[in-house]
């Protein structure tokens, strides 16, 4: 069992409450992570302040970030199948994940070196005639970032790889039910040198760590990926701030007469089950034109009965389960309730396991 304290400050810092990190497959017991509170969130943007004091120039950035890349990718199988055991995201779809990571550090490794000024002909006016003005780019500050379950290392390196090229130091606020993936992370920039103080990680829950993050005054940018509904109301709260959001979704898939119905049905089937549907950019409506509706829709249950569900850890796998059993209780009402509705259940619609 792995066993992980806050990151704060460069340090682990343990606390009285653990948070009991659970396989959404089996319900083992994965990890313990220290949860943090209010309080600790104030530690950690106090940590922050004061590494944004010694500023790290372009170059120490760029080499942070590329040398996170690297471990990132040489860890790659741990970090896969952490993400399959916390998140219960399929071990193949896993290391899509991780690879995904290694660019998302790569690329903001390379726009460190590029986040430069401009100079601006003053000329446009009489009174400008040969003078020059120029600009540079500063960090805003602190950067307060909370992220979902469901790519619980991409969507991490999302908010803090940016944040770090442009130098600014990160409160992080992983998912309670995937921290794990995110405290492995800390270690990566750890052992990348990066100052201590530039990433602290505070698991907790929203209502106390989450809020006490958004509200904090000395943080100017809140950057969130999750639901609508929690996403526009930190908005609200906080009008004064730069808030980021990355919230839910509803992606079409289109199918017209000429298509490749083949290749189609496939990704309808692929894309539409991938983690389980826990993806704002799954496929979750499919349009297909009338006169060859009967025939995809036959090519689409079909492909959709060759998916193997299961053990996330298990190579043949590519259906893990969904992350909580209230969401496996929430998705089974849904379906329950489009049937009474008049759909017709094609394939499946029952709960498999426990």
């Amino acid at each position: 069992m792995q066993r992980f304290g806050l990151w704060l400050d460069g340090r682990w810092h343990e606390t009285d409450r653990w948070i009991e990190v659970r396989s959404p497959y089996d319900g083992g017991l994965v990890g313990m992570v220290s949860a943090g509170d209010a309080g600790h969130v104030a530690e950690a943007v106090a940590a922050a302040q004061r590494a944004m004091q010694h500023p790290l120039p372009a170059h120490q950035r760029a080499e942070v970030l590329a040398r996170a890349a690297n471990l990132v990718e040489q860890r790659r199988e741990d970090f896969a199948r952490t993400i399959a055991l916390e998140a219960g995201k399929p071990i193949r779809t896993a290391r899509i994940e991780v690879a995904r990571a290694v660019a998302t550090l790569t690329f903001a490794s390379i726009e460190a070196r590029t986040l430069t000024g401009e100079v601006v002909p003053m000329s446009g006016a009489a009174a400008g005639a040969g003078k020059f003005a120029f600009t540079v780019r500063e960090p805003i500050g602190v950067v307060g970032a909370i992220t979902p379950f469901n790519f619980p290392l991409n969507l991490v390196c999302h908010k803090v790889a940016p944040a770090i090229a442009a130098g600014c130091a990160v409160v992080l606020k992983p998912a309670s039910a995937t921290p794990i993936t995110a405290l492995k992370l800390a270690e990566v920039f750890m052992e990348a040198d990066l100052p201590r103080g530039w990433l602290n990680v505070i698991p907790g829950s929203g209502s106390e760590v989450g809020n006490a993050l958004v509200e904090h005054p000395d943080v100017p940018l809140i950057s969130f990926t999750g639901s609508a509904e929690v996403g526009w109301g930190i908005q609200a709260r906080v009008p004064q701030k730069k808030v980021l959001l990355e919230l839910g979704n509803s992606s079409p898939l289109l199918v017209f007469a000429d298509a490749d119905l083949e290749a189609a049905a496939q990704a309808a089937a692929t894309h539409g089950f991938s983690h389980a549907g826990q993806s704002c950019i799954s496929v979750q409506r499919v349009l297909v034109q009338e006169p060859i509706a009967d025939a995809f829709e036959a090519m689409v249950v079909q492909k959709v009965s060759q998916l193997v569900t299961g053990d996330p850890l298990d190579e043949k796998t590519h259906v893990g389960p969904l992350i909580t059993t209230a969401d496996r209780d929430r998705v089974k009402a849904w379906v329950d309730e489009a049937v009474s509705s008049g759909a017709r259940l094609l394939f499946g619609g029952e709960v498999e396991g426990t």
